[in-house]
């Protein structure tokens, strides 16, 4: 290669050598929501944790309507949100017109 010809290789005090990238750039914020659109039909689990309660089988038989099952968590007590069996957030109950639905107040960063 003679001299002031571009090799195409970065360096930086913080990474190694990379041919053809951009460095610094989190390539998932690059996408738009048109390259996003293939998954927005991908179905997935949510799930609200409001608590749990343990019971035998003999007493869950006994269970009818208007019957009370102490849960684990205290009124006002944040719940959990899973979205495919992993914890992403928790939130609050809140009453939207006479439905019951949840806002979201804290998101679970992934450990990795």
């Amino acid at each position: 290669m003679s001299a002031g010809e571009d090799s195409g290789i970065r360096f930086d005090e913080h990474q190694t050598a990379k041919r053809g990238e951009k460095p610094d750039v989190d390539p998932n914020l690059t996408h738009s929501a048109a390259e996003l659109e293939a998954v927005f039909d991908v179905p997935v689990r949510v799930s609200a944790i409001l608590g749990r309660a343990r019971l035998p089988v003999s007493e869950i038989l006994k269970l009818s309507t208007g019957t009370v099952v102490e849960l684990d968590r205290k009124v006002g007590e944040a719940i959990d949100i899973f979205v495919n069996n992993r914890l992403v957030a928790r939130g609050e109950v809140v009453l939207v017109e006479d439905r019951l639905g949840v806002t979201m107040t804290e998101i679970i960063k992934a450990e990795r």
